[in-house]
């Protein structure tokens, strides 16, 4: 044997008992079920665990004779660790499988009805070009429905405006700004005004998205610091709908800029920004998560800025909050 053989076994044994750790934990302290999960015996992962908590010179777990009983605070500190390690174990591995076929795999993107109508086309299509082998699974929904499917683990990416506090498991990139325009028939009186106003919008129905009033809502908040209420007529998940009830003339439209960027000749486009705050548009990927080479040239194709050394030093913060400090002075485009 050469002199790295012991260390190799060595490493290979710490691999082996942080697996053996992870499993236990994983089975609620249970050495039957995660000697099971593990396809080996009870006592191979009692000796090994026994071995390990040797060399730590601490207790992992506290025992009431050979059952398992609770997990100590040092413990706690060495599992989390070990569940990082082997996170990291399996990143290579998947990362040697992207280096021998990058070119290949799947996408699946949560995103609301407006990003995946107006704004995703384009990026899908130049995407496609790149990377015609990658498989592209779209999902669209509310930011709550969004929310469940990675709950659900059935995404590897969102594209969302808001509701950050949602998505907590994520690393949130920044993408752009946008704010919301009024629409109306060329004939309504709101387009003969010079300016508009809360006081003039309060005056009429309105139509917008679901989403501005589920929880808290911005447009509800800026109204009621002027002294208004909404009327809010008609609700929807989707910016078409809500073009489609204006033109029969149920109400004011309050929508994303570019749900009317073509075809709207027969509707007055009016400036909102002065009365609605700003929303910012990002795209997440999980928090810990392999991100392979597609994935981040998605997220350039739809954020130039997003260069891929800022993308990882996001995805390696150790918070959200330190993620997000990565861009506080980062200019984004408005759309």
């Amino acid at each position: 044997m050469d002199a790295a053989g012991p260390l190799r076994y060595a490493w290979a044994m710490k691999l082996h008992q942080l697996r053996y750790l992870a499993a236990i934990a994983q089975s609620g302290l249970n050495i039957t079920a995660a000697a099971q999960k593990l396809h080996t015996s009870q006592p191979g992962v009692s000796k090994q665990i026994k071995l390990l908590e040797d060399e730590l010179g601490f207790q992992i777990f506290l025992r009431e004779g050979r059952t398992l009983t609770r997990i100590t605070p040092a413990g706690q500190e060495v599992i989390d660790r070990a569940l990082e390690v082997l996170q990291q174990v399996q990143s290579i591995r998947a990362l040697s499988t992207e280096l021998r076929d990058e070119g290949r795999g799947s996408l699946s993107i949560g995103t609301t009805h407006t990003q995946a109508r107006y704004v995703l086309p384009a990026v899908i299509q130049a995407f496609r070009a790149r990377y015609p082998n990658v498989r592209l699974n779209l999902h669209q929904g509310t930011s709550e429905q969004i929310a469940e499917m990675v709950a659900q683990d059935r995404i590897d990416c969102v594209i969302a405006t808001g509701s950050e506090q949602r998505f907590a498991a994520l690393t949130l990139l920044p993408c752009y700004r946008w704010s919301r325009v009024v629409i109306v028939p060329r004939a309504h009186p709101l387009a003969r005004l010079e300016r508009l106003t809360l006081r003039a919008l309060a005056a009429h129905p309105l139509i917008t998205y679901t989403f501005s009033f589920s929880g808290s809502s911005s447009l509800n908040e800026a109204f009621a610091q002027a002294g208004y209420t909404p009327n809010v007529a008609i609700t929807a998940q989707d910016a078409d709908v809500i073009v489609t009830y204006v033109r029969l003339g149920l109400g004011v439209g309050i929508v994303a800029p570019m749900a009317v960027a073509e075809g709207a000749d027969d509707l007055a486009v009016l400036e909102a920004a002065h009365l609605l705050p700003a929303h910012t548009t990002w795209i997440g990927f999980r928090r810990g998560a392999l991100l392979r080479r597609y994935m981040y040239e998605f997220a350039q194709l739809l954020a130039p800025h997003l260069e891929r050394r800022l993308i990882e030093r996001a995805h390696r913060a150790a918070s959200p909050a330190e993620a997000a400090a990565l861009f506080a002075d980062l200019p984004l485009p408005q759309r």
